[in-house]
């Protein structure tokens, strides 16, 4: 099944494969971003672990696959991340989910990023507050994250 159709399939029961699928896709992107592909390139040298270990982290989160075993908050503390970082990296994590998933699974993807990506950014400090607006691009419906 290619991109388009995952998006478009009926719902069905996320799976660990759609969440490989959202990462690999996502990760893709931000290697290539103009704003967040430094910063990653800066901290990430070896892609194929850094995505298995995003992969865990979601299935954790999503599926209570209990699989993770970091630190999100250490693991961002020593990196040059800006209140902008996050806005940006939201905005194309929804883009990404609404492209590559079913839209309930892409709906509850953007919400967990934007509660964790809340609570990461305040932890570390940044002063600008991250709301789900942010996940909102250009032509997207109000009321739909």
């Amino acid at each position: 099944m290619d991109d388009k159709t995952a998006a478009t399939a009926p719902a069905a029961e996320l799976s660990a494969d759609d969440i490989e699928r959202l990462v690999d896709r996502f990760y893709d992107r931000v290697r290539v971003d103009p704003v967040l592909g430094p910063v990653f390139g800066a901290a990430v040298h070896d892609w194929p672990a850094h995505k298995r270990t995003l992969v865990s982290f979601w299935s954790s989160v999503a599926l209570r696959a209990g699989t993770y075993r970091g630190n999100p908050m250490g693991a961002h503390r020593p990196h040059p991340i800006r209140s902008q970082h996050f806005d940006h990296w939201l905005r194309l994590w929804g883009e990404t989910a609404d492209a590559v998933l079913a839209p309930a699974h892409a709906e509850l993807f953007q919400e967990l990023a934007s509660r964790i990506g809340r609570s990461l950014h305040d932890g570390l400090g940044l002063n600008v507050q991250v709301t789900t607006a942010s996940l909102l691009a250009p032509g997207r419906r109000p009321g739909r994250l």
